[in-house]
C-alpha cells in the first residue's frame, strides 16, 4: 500500500497543477478490500498512516468533483484545494460499520467545502446567503435552456423542481446577471470620460456630528447604568462578572472554580444569574 505523492503547490497555475493532476490519476483506486482494512484500522486504531492512505488514494475524485465548477471563474487549483479538504474532513468521519463507500460519503464533504469557497470568492458581493439562494446559485444555469432571460413558464418550472419560490429564481438570475462595481475606482464612459466612483458621492454617515454627540451620549448612559446596576449583585457575583467579560485578561470558568472551590458549573449558574439581574436592572432604568 505504500504509494506517495509528493507534495506539489497547488497555488501555482500551469505547470504544477498539470503535474499535481498527472501525479493524482497515477494513483491507483484501492480495491473493496483494501478500503476495508484501511477504514478500520483508521476507526479502530485511530492509524493516522490509514487516514493517509485513503486520502492519497481518493485525491482523483475530488478532481473530478472540481471540475465540474470550472464555470465560475476561479482557479482550478484552489478549488481542489478546498476539495481536498472536504476530503479529509470526510475521511476523518467516516464510520466503515455504516457499509457504505469512502466515495459515496465524501462527496457531500467535498462538494460544500467548494460550495463555500465559491461563495466567499466569485463575487465581492456575497449573492446566495440563504439556502434557496445557494440551490439556485448551483443550479440555475443548468436548468436554464438559453442564454435569454427566463419566461414565466420557465421560472416557474425551475422554481417547483427545486422547491424554492418563483420570485427567488428570477431574483437570482438578475443577480448572477450583473457584475460588480468597485466601490473606490473610477469608471468611464463611452467617450473616455472618467466618471466618479461611488466613495466619492456616497455619504458617509460616521462622521455625522450629530451622529458621534448621540452616540458618545448612548454610550455614556449605558456605562453609568451598567456601573449602578454592578452595585446589586454581591460581591462574589460582581467579581466573576468583571473578571469574565471586562478584564483585559478574561478569566475561565475553570480557573474562578479552582480559586472559589466550586464547580465550573456552579460558576456559571452564577454568571447567568448575576447577567439575568444586570439585564433586568439596566431595563428598569433605561
Amino acid at each position: 500500500m505504500g504509494t506517495s505523492l509528493q507534495p506539489i503547490n497547488l497555488t501555482t497555475p500551469g505547470k504544477d497543477i498539470e503535474t499535481y493532476l498527472s501525479s493524482v490519476h497515477a494513483i491507483p483506486i484501492l480495491t473493496k478490500e483494501q478500503e476495508q482494512e484501511l477504514t478500520f484500522k483508521l476507526y479502530d486504531e485511530d492509524d493516522l498512516d490509514a487516514a493517509r492512505q485513503l486520502v492519497i488514494h481518493h485525491l482523483r475524485f475530488v478532481v473530478h468533483i472540481a471540475r465540474s465548477y470550472q464555470g465560475y471563474g476561479l482557479p482550478l487549483a484552489d478549488i481542489i484545494q478546498e476539495g481536498n479538504v472536504g476530503l479529509m474532513k470526510a475521511v476523518d468521519r467516516f464510520d466503515p460499520n455504516k457499509g457504505v463507500k469512502v466515495v459515496s460519503f465524501a462527496v457531500h464533504w467535498i462538494k460544500a467545502e467548494i460550495h463555500e469557497y465559491i461563495l466567499r470568492n466569485w463575487r465581492l458581493v456575497k449573492i446566495a446567503t440563504t439556502k434557496a439562494q445557494r440551490k439556485l446559485f448551483f443550479n440555475l444555469r443548468s436548468k436554464k435552456k438559453s442564454l435569454g432571460w427566463l419566461t414565466k413558464d420557465e421560472a416557474e418550472k425551475i422554481a417547483n423542481d427545486l422547491n424554492v419560490e418563483v420570485k427567488d429564481v428570477l431574483h437570482m438570475e438578475n443577480r448572477l446577471s450583473s457584475t460588480d462595481a468597485a466601490f473606490d475606482s473610477p469608471t468611464s464612459t463611452n467617450d473616455d470620460e472618467e466618471m466618479m466612483s461611488p466613495a466619492q458621492y456616497l455619504e458617509d454617515k460616521r462622521y455625522d456630528p450629530e451622529m458621534i454627540v448621540s452616540n458618545e451620549e448612548v454610550e455614556k448612559v449605558n456605562n453609568e447604568n451598567l456601573m449602578e446596576a454592578l452595585k446589586l449583585l454581591d460581591d462574589r457575583s460582581k467579581d466573576i462578572l468583571l473578571r469574565r467579560y471586562l478584564a483585559d485578561q478574561k478569566a475561565t470558568l475553570h480557573e474562578l472554580a479552582d480559586e472559589y472551590g466550586v464547580s465550573a458549573e456552579r460558576i456559571r449558574q452564577i454568571e447567568t444569574g448575576a447577567l439575568k439581574k444586570l439585564k433586568t436592572s439596566m431595563g428598569e432604568a433605561a
